[in-house]
């Protein structure tokens, strides 16, 4: 669509910058006296720039008749609000006079006479006849003398503006018992009666509408009796109708407007709006409505002159004129195919201060707050839409367009979704992306209205201003409180991991076989480097169970946020002071409730960085991002992912022993393999040693390799291709197959037994074979079988490894196996420290309890 310039010319004082704010305001005065600006003083550049509305072309119609002696009212009266176009019809009136009706025309501008030094009947005289003769003094002259003086100067038209004004001025000077204030009242009787009696003369005058321009209650009594004393005689019109105002602004602010191009213009946004289903009235009218006012849409006449011009304050016709001028003023150069209110430029100050000066002072820092600063939330709007939408500023036309529905004298406050698309809307998008915008608008704004039902700005901060002031008095203190009860409620033990929430010092975090999962507060390093090698003073020894998970780098600042903003949104719930209405209670609520679930779900997208020991440095994996957000433990999941990663073996090859241990040697150690998976950063991960013993287990009995024992220096293979149970003793050795097959072929021992001396009650007695044989034991079916076992015993510390064997044979035969140590140390000595580092906490670790404990 073609730019609103190209199709509607503005008037040269716009376009060439020369435009000031006092052509506006019409001044009778001044052009009696040959001083006011082109666009008044001048007949033909008046009337170019004036739409001579029905109310006024009537009453130059009137006027001219009375002049001509055709009869009509001898006296009328225009009343209109402030700014709706009486001065501008007296001046119509008196360009009309002069140039076509051949009259002599008096004007009196209560404003411009100072009562002291002018009366109204001696100026009358002094304008028709350059001297006061017959009419001079501070009294009244009555009607006589009037009449010599007016019937000699017919025809005759006297414009009389402001007199109100006059009559309260004028009631500071005594004359006499009275005021010229009465005198005045006096006078204005006895010029509407001699009027009545002259065919050719009319007079024509102004009084207020609205109550503030009376300016007191004496006033009001002044305005009133003005009234009685001449609503005998007057006539009582009103210049321009609201229909006709879009006209009056047309013809004041443009040469000539091309009606085929704009009609265009018209048809295709009338078009869009009906397609889109925002267009609330009639299409025909609507287009009959918008053609009048264009490049208007019929929406900015009607806020600014209905909702604004109901402010006392605000000149109706002349204020919007004013505002409208300064308005396509600031848009000449744009692309916009029409002017809408959110094309309102808010950001000008000239076009605020016409604004600010009816509502207050206060609302400048609501405009630049919400609208028109670079931080504001309009401007992070725009920027939020995408590219595609950043040159339409959705944001900020949407916030300015409300800003222009929220204001009136009476209680039509607000606009409603349809008013906004209507006036924010265009054909090059669908109307689907302000609703958007609105929701974020109200999520982000400071002073729009919490309410559901309509858009309104006010002067008081809502919920989003009250939560901001909420969110800078949570401390850093209380935020990390929070974030570790977070981060426990979403990383909650596990069955896999043992789990340490936010470690500070590396005694933290146990030195045991389990594996623990520790969740880190940053991406540190360093940190980690520190709690792999040390517990407290002492270097760490199982390593390779530890595995880090820390928050993506950048990432955790976002949760920070939601977790600040969600103890804000609880501050809000609890203070009683707030007064809050049932609908923002209820945001509140449902706030709250959003932000607690999307918090854990964050906690999930952003802990997703994983370290693990390492020979060098620790591996970094990165998870990605989750796809089991509701359905799992995240604990769980972390799990699953790094084994799905290789990273935890639930099972293990017995050929993968085979080749990694026996490949180059004969045998080794089950408990070296286990500690090397605990122990070594970087070595295979198993879940438990359960899954090394089933693969022992699985080995031996297929033949990969044997199990036996390492005494004195040599080797005894004593489990080959049978059932074994591995205990992981310091001498419990893995033996390569060779080996264990070679002493198989050697030996062939039978099992010797001796006939039961007392059949069905002896037991057998077993031959002890060499020590280099394989003992094979065969139980006799009559033997004698214990239920119960309970044993005290006296171990020498040398033994104690023989004796766990012992005690592993016995679990396997009883499920419920309980076992006591008892231990007494004598001759010696420990320090108190090296007995609580070394004993106690190795107990701790193997979840021992201490019973008894007596230290001397």
């Amino acid at each position: 669509m073609r730019p609103f310039t190209t199709v509607a010319v503005p008037h040269d004082d716009i376009l060439k910058e020369k435009l000031t704010m006092d052509v506006f305001a019409a001044d009778l005065w001044q052009v009696y006296k040959g001083s006011a600006p082109a666009e008044y003083q001048d007949p033909r550049e008046f009337f170019r720039k004036t739409f001579l509305t029905k109310g006024m072309s009537y009453l130059i119609d009137v006027v001219r008749k009375r002049l001509e002696g055709r009869g009509g009212d001898s006296v009328i009266q225009l009343q209109t609000p402030f700014g709706g176009g009486k001065t501008h019809s007296l001046i119509a009136l008196y360009h009309k006079a002069k140039t076509e009706f051949n009259a002599k025309v008096v004007v009196l501008s209560g404003t411009a006479f100072d009562p002291r030094d002018t009366f109204l009947w001696e100026e009358i005289e002094r304008q028709l006849t350059g001297k006061v003769d017959i009419l001079k003094g501070n009294i009244s002259p009555g009607k006589e003398k009037l009449r010599k003086v007016l019937e000699n100067h017919q025809p005759l038209l006297i414009l009389m503006d402001e007199i109100l004004a006059y009559t309260i001025k004028a009631d500071g000077v005594k004359v006499g018992n009275t005021t010229l204030g009465d005198q005045t009242l006096c006078f204005i009787q006895e010029l509407t009666e001699t009027l009545s009696t002259l065919s050719n003369a009319v007079l024509v005058f102004t009084l207020p509408s609205s109550l503030l321009e009376h300016f007191d209650e004496k006033g009001e009594k002044r305005f009133q009796q003005l009234q009685k004393f001449v609503g005998r005689m007057e006539k009582v019109l009103t210049p321009i109708e609201d229909e006709e105002v879009a006209h009056v602004i047309r013809k004041r602010l443009f040469k000539y407007v091309d009606e085929s191009l704009a009609e265009e213009i018209i048809q295709e946004f009338t078009d869009y709006a009906e397609r889109e289903g925002f267009l609330k009235m009639d299409k025909v009218l609507y287009k009959q409505r918008f053609k009048a006012s264009y490049p208007f849409q019929p929406e900015v006449i009607d806020v600014l002159y209905k909702r604004w011009g109901s402010f006392p304050t605000f000149q109706r016709t002349r204020g919007v004129l004013r505002l409208l001028a300064l308005v396509v003023k600031s848009l000449k150069d744009s692309n916009l195919p029409f002017i809408s209110l959110g094309d309102i430029d808010l950001s000008n100050e000239e076009i605020r201060r016409e604004l600010i000066k009816h509502i207050g002072s206060e609302y400048d820092s609501v405009i630049a707050a919400d609208i028109t600063s670079s931080n504001s939330g309009a401007k992070k709007v725009d920027a939020s839409l995408g590219l595609s939408y950043l040159s339409f500023r959705l944001g900020t036309k949407i916030a300015t367009t409300i800003f222009m529905y929220s204001f009136s004298g009476g209680p039509e406050k607000g606009a409603t979704l349809s008013e906004i698309k209507l006036s924010c809307a265009r054909p090059e998008f669908q109307s689907s992306i302000i609703v958007e915008a609105l929701e974020k608008l109200r999520n982000t704004l400071f002073y729009l209205s919490d309410s559901e039902s309509i858009y309104l700005f006010t002067n008081k901060p809502n919920l989003n201003r009250i939560l901001l002031i909420k969110m800078d008095g949570i401390s850093e203190a209380r935020l990390i409180e929070e974030e570790e009860h977070l981060l426990k409620q979403v990383f909650k033990k596990s069955e896999h991991f043992d789990i340490y929430i936010c470690p500070k010092h590396t005694r933290d975090i146990p030195d045991s076989e389990k594996l623990k999962l520790i969740i880190m507060e940053s991406n540190n390093p360093t940190m980690i480097k520190e709690f792999i090698e040390t517990y407290g003073e002492r270097p760490r020894v199982y390593r390779n169970t530890m595995i880090f998970l820390c928050p993506l780098e950048g990432e955790k600042s976002k949760i920070l946020d939601m977790l600040r903003k969600k103890l804000a949104w609880e501050e809000i719930e609890k203070d009683k002071n707030l007064e809050l209405t049932p609908d923002q209670k209820e945001r509140v609520k449902e706030n709250i409730k959003t932000l607690n679930e999307g918090i854990k779900e964050r906690i999930k997208s952003v802990y997703r960085i994983v370290f693990l020991p390492n020979k060098d440095e620790p591996e970094r994996i990165d998870l990605g991002a989750p796809t089991y957000i509701g359905k799992k433990e995240y604990t769980d999941e972390i799990y699953t992912r790094l084994k799905e990663e290789g990273k935890f073996l639930e099972k293990i090859s017995p050929r993968l022993l085979k080749e990694k241990y026996l490949k180059i040697k004969d045998y080794v150690q089950t408990k070296n393999i286990l500690d090397s998976f605990y122990k070594i950063p970087g070595e295979l991960r198993i879940k438990n040693k359960e899954v090394l013993a089933r693969a022992i287990k699985e080995g031996v009995r297929l033949g990969e390799f044997g199990l036996g024992y390492l005494e004195d220096g040599k080797i005894e293979c004593r489990y080959y291709k049978t059932d074994v149970e591995p205990y992981f003793e310091e001498t419990e050795v893995l033996i390569k197959e060779e080996l264990c097959k070679e002493e198989k072929d050697e030996y062939k021992p039978e099992p010797i037994y001796d006939q039961p001396e007392t059949p069905g009650k002896g037991a057998e007695k077993v031959k002890e074979p060499s020590s280099s044989h394989i003992v094979i034991i065969e139980p006799s079916t009559t033997l004698l079988k214990y239920r119960q076992l309970s044993l005290k015993l006296s171990i020498s510390s040398g033994k104690l490894s023989d004796v766990v064997k012992t005690i592993n044979f016995i679990k396997q035969k009883f499920s419920n196996v309980e076992i006591k140590i008892e231990i007494s140390a004598k001759n010696g000595e420990i320090l108190k420290t090296e007995y609580e580092d070394k004993i106690k906490e190795a107990f701790l670790q193997l979840g021992l309890k201490i019973e008894d404990e007596k230290l001397d």
